[in-house]
């Protein structure tokens, strides 16, 4: 009996030809402009969940699934056991509420899950294939700092990494521009969706032709698929039947990991997108239009992502039937606050202002419907990232793990850049040539 075919990625704009994950994986954008989806979804049986042994042991039977023929299930086993090494917990808060903590790999924030593991899979496309990679990425808080970990040292790559300058809290600035080998951290003097335009704009520029180039943001696939693997693991830690996912959201490649997750088998009644004042989706959920806005600066800065670049994708997997598998709201800054004050003070959880937006969020999802439905809350970054808005909500800082404490004593390696390509290139292309 012959094995299946790879399972092939096409783009959102039906004009790009299919790819496999380890082509899709380093292309990152398609050439239409599209995001790579799945031509198919596998199957994922019960048995994934309810007989998980251990995180990275379930997340290489998932991953097996999707990415056969393209990586050996050896090397599947081995990268997610690398990636992937680091608790996962699900913590409850009573009342069949829950919360998912992701923040316990080394730049604690979610986003460690998948920036570790593609780099660990492009890692071994690229000595297959014997060439070296730009991968150019944009962020507003924490993917930054886990790509730059995640790819850091790693043979053949090198990362371009975009932040908004002055719009990221001190902490997540540290993390984004200590010296990494292969690194070089970018200070834009505008907003995130200016970062991610540049990081698009690159991507269709002449010049850089001469290098092989791929983005590690929520844009690329190899992000999204890792970024299912931790909704299974809430079910088999909870042994569910059927669960409902409050995830904190900003340009969506969360939701749409889970919506994967969801659509290849897992029992998910509903998704609750979670956002702050930029409030785009929750607008278009309740039947606006789609229509995006500027990034507005809130205190859960991830999140503040005025054109999420995962909408097109959403689209494009679930089309109309979107608004009922997907409830969304908008908190405010002061409702944040509020929230981290009040989950403080009657059940002793410190949570971020990420995580905080969730909890609102899920507390009006049950009184606006009055499911309960046992529900998970995406705990997507560690409260000590944000010391400034512990303080103002709590009066006091949380204590700093290690991981924090020693980025104040390590070098730093930071251009400033106005939001122009230009610029950008000015920069960028020398230190490209230089590592080559």
């Amino acid at each position: 009996m012959s094995a299946p075919e790879p399972i092939r990625f096409v783009s959102t704009r039906g004009k790009a030809p299919a790819l496999r994950f380890d082509e899709a994986l380093l292309q990152g954008l398609a050439p239409d402009g599209g995001l790579y989806i799945p031509e198919r979804i596998p199957h994922l049986p019960p048995t994934v969940w309810r007989a998980a042994r251990s995180f990275p042991a379930m997340a290489a039977d998932v991953l097996a699934r999707w990415l056969q023929g393209v990586f050996s299930e050896d090397t599947i086993a081995r990268v997610t056991a690398e990636a992937l090494s680091f608790p996962v917990p699900l913590v409850p808060l009573g009342e069949d509420l829950y919360v998912l903590e992701l923040f316990h790999g080394p730049t604690l924030s979610f986003k460690d899950f998948g920036a570790r593991t593609m780099a660990r899979f492009a890692r071994e496309v690229l000595r297959r294939l014997d060439e070296r990679l730009l991968v150019l990425v944009a962020t507003s808080g924490d993917t930054g700092s886990a790509v730059a970990d995640g790819f850091a040292g790693l043979e053949r790559v090198q990362v371009g990494l975009l932040y908004p300058y002055g719009q990221v809290s001190p902490v997540q600035e540290r993390q984004l521009i200590v010296q990494r080998p292969g690194v070089q951290a970018f200070a834009v003097h505008g907003t995130f969706d200016d970062c991610q335009r540049l990081v698009k704009a690159a991507f269709a520029d002449p010049d850089f032709s001469r290098v092989r180039l791929s983005s590690a943001n929520s844009i690329n696939v190899g992000r999204l698929l890792p970024q299912m693997l931790y909704y299974i693991w809430a079910v088999a830690e909870g042994g569910f039947d059927e669960v409902v996912f409050c995830v904190p959201s900003g340009n969506l490649g969360n939701l749409t990991g889970g919506v994967l997750a969801a659509l290849s088998g897992l029992p998910v009644r509903r998704f609750v997108a979670a956002h702050n004042a930029n409030d785009f989706f929750p607008r278009f959920l309740a039947g606006e239009g789609p229509a995006f806005g500027p990034s507005r600066r809130t205190l859960s800065n991830a999140m503040d992502v005025g054109a999420p670049s995962n909408f097109e994708r959403l689209q494009a997997l679930l089309g109309a039937s979107m608004p009922e598998r997907i409830w969304g709201t908008s908190v405010s800054d002061e409702e944040t606050l509020q929230t981290i004050r009040q989950v403080y003070e009657t059940t002793g959880y410190l949570a971020d202002p990420h995580t905080a937006v969730g909890l609102e969020a899920a507390r009006r999802y049950r009184e606006a419907t009055g499911d309960r439905t046992p529900l998970v809350v995406l705990a997507t970054a560690h409260p000590a990232k944000f010391p400034e808005v512990l303080r103002q909500a709590l009066a006091f800082e949380p204590e700093a793990p290690e991981a924090l404490a020693r980025l104040w004593k390590q070098e730093v390696s930071v251009i400033h850049v106005e939001a122009e390509l230009e610029a950008l290139k000015a920069h960028l292309l020398p230190h490209v040539a230089a590592g080559a």
